[in-house]
């Protein structure tokens, strides 16, 4: 299993909804944390890409990259 952390640009509880719900229509997510106050996702897959789960995260329209190391 790979984790992958990403910085996105949340501004209210909506915004991680909106991320909480893509997620979880993803396959392959074993896990994953949606944080507002840090403004940042971590995802953990074994089977998706890094940029599989950023295109995801980037279809609900907030600011997202991955996030650096």
């Amino acid at each position: 299993m790979t984790q992958y952390k990403y910085d996105v640009t949340m501004s209210c509880g909506g915004c991680s909804a909106a991320i909480t719900r893509v997620l979880n229509k993803l396959e392959s997510v074993d896990s994953y944390d949606v944080s507002l106050e840090n403004q940042s996702v971590t995802v953990d897959s074994a089977t998706l890409s890094e940029h599989e789960i950023l295109v995801a995260i980037q279809k609900t329209g907030k600011p997202a990259k991955v996030a650096e190391h």
